[in-house]
């Protein structure tokens, strides 16, 4: 009996001093999740041919997300009103907000945008290839939640049927993603379809965070026919897989929204 209380109160010693780190793995801690969306705004411009920001704010609002890559989107063009939309909806939802101008547009500017939850901490245009108009990947580090920083990046290449533009402007795109040394997200209107080799060449350095079978689809908004608005993150090994939802919205604008919730493998 004397032996068994003994064995006990050695064992309970022994529990007592073990910490939690010492008895969770590093690679087992609970990854940083963040919500990622990407939204083609159209301006603002609905499918019922009226731009009502208001009303792509509630959409974007009711994403909760904390990041999000919007594309077509003006600064102070005449248009949509001679608003700054970025600024704007930033305001509108209480995040942070950088832009990137494609060229001069109707006295004002239009371009791509990324809102987020957290503080930019620096953003910058990476210039692209032209095509049948000026295009630029919008590149944003932000530091998320947990202490990580990443490199969010908004694209919107070419739309045209032959893909000449649009491969040139995903391999710049490309180029630029391998060279950068913390985590990465890229995100938006890709203009292309999964089976291309604009699609492709991105699935070969990161990973896609995949819609389900028969919900991919995401243009045009009111009956969506083909997948062209994808998020990828990279690279692979810093992050866990991911599956993307596509969101019912048929009026806002003549795209969906796509989110999907990301986790981020610690070092």
């Amino acid at each position: 009996m004397r032996c068994l209380l003994t064995a006990i109160l050695s064992t309970i010693v022994l529990l007592g001093c073990t910490s939690p780190d010492d008895t969770v793995p590093t690679s087992q801690q609970t990854p940083a999740s963040i919500r990622i969306a990407t939204y083609n705004i159209k301006h603002g411009r609905g499918m019922d041919g009226t731009v009502d920001l208001e009303r792509t704010a509630a959409t974007l609002q009711a994403l909760d997300a904390d990041i999000i890559a919007l594309q077509e989107v003006d600064d102070r063009a005449s248009r949509s009103g001679r608003v700054d939309q970025a600024t704007w909806l930033a305001e509108r939802l209480d995040m942070y907000a950088a832009y990137g101008s494609f060229m001069p547009f109707q006295g004002g500017r239009y371009g791509l945008a990324i809102l987020s939850r957290n503080r930019i901490e620096s953003h910058e245009s990476w210039r692209l290839p032209d095509g049948n108009e000026p295009r630029v990947a919008l590149a944003a580090r932000i530091r998320i939640d947990s202490g990580e920083t990443i490199t969010a990046v908004a694209v919107h290449f070419d739309w045209v049927e032959d893909d000449g533009y649009r491969f040139a402007q995903a391999r710049e795109t490309i180029t630029r993603l391998q060279a950068l040394e913390i985590p990465w997200i890229v995100f938006g209107d890709f203009n292309d379809v999964p089976t291309s080799r604009t699609m492709n060449a991105f699935e070969r350095i990161g990973r896609n965070a995949a819609k389900p079978v028969g919900n991919a689809a995401t243009f045009p908004s009111d009956q969506p026919k083909i997948e062209i608005d994808y998020i990828f993150n990279g690279p692979p090994a810093r992050w866990r897989p991911a599956i993307a939802e596509v969101i019912p919205e048929s009026i806002s604008s003549d795209h969906r929204p796509v989110i999907t919730k990301l986790s981020l493998i610690r070092n």
